[in-house]
């Protein structure tokens, strides 16, 4: 093409399919699995008479919980994973490590709900893909992974691998662009 005395040529860029790897938890799915607890915890016979709080602190991605006793905290957590499972939130998104401490008549404990990769798995997932030998380009950026590759292939597998490497996240696959 050229206009007067300028000629331009198009030259086409190479485009390379990518990927996404993310660990979110989309907060009104979760906000919807925290109604369900409550809602079966105040219909069962077991916890009549109790004092039982659940509250979701959206900001933090918290789930507070009080109970009268470790074994009725037992019981709230399993209700917790079964339907946060049923609402599609792996059960891997909640951080059960921190104990449940006793606070005067009932026992708290704080659960964090992993939203977002730490920097710490990030580097995990990019080190196991570098590791793999696939021809395979994997960025951290921000919370995510980007994998870039020549081949849609390559990119498949990539996503095997890190199904199958038992890393302890929720990972989701987004914005796959071929």
């Amino acid at each position: 093409m050229s206009i007067g005395a300028f000629s331009f040529t198009f030259a086409k860029i190479p485009f390379m399919p990518s990927f996404d790897i993310a660990s979110k938890v989309d907060l009104q799915t979760l906000d919807n699995a925290i109604n369900t607890v409550k809602k079966e915890i105040a219909n069962r016979f077991d916890f009549r008479d109790s004092p039982v709080s659940i509250e979701l602190d959206k900001k933090n991605y918290l789930v507070k919980l009080e109970v009268e006793s470790d074994m009725k905290m037992k019981q709230v957590i399993d209700v917790l994973i079964s339907r946060a499972m049923k609402q599609g939130i792996d059960a891997a998104a909640f951080n059960f490590d921190k104990d449940a401490f006793p606070s005067g008549k009932v026992v708290k404990k704080e659960v964090p709900v992993r939203n977002g990769l730490a920097q710490d798995d990030a580097k995990k997932i990019v080190k196991l893909i570098k590791d793999s030998g696939l021809k395979v380009q994997a960025a951290i950026m921000d919370d995510i992974v980007r994998v870039t590759g020549k081949k849609i292939d390559d990119l498949q597998e990539v996503i095997a691998k890190c199904n199958g490497a038992n890393l302890g996240l929720p990972l989701q696959y987004v914005n796959m662009k071929s």
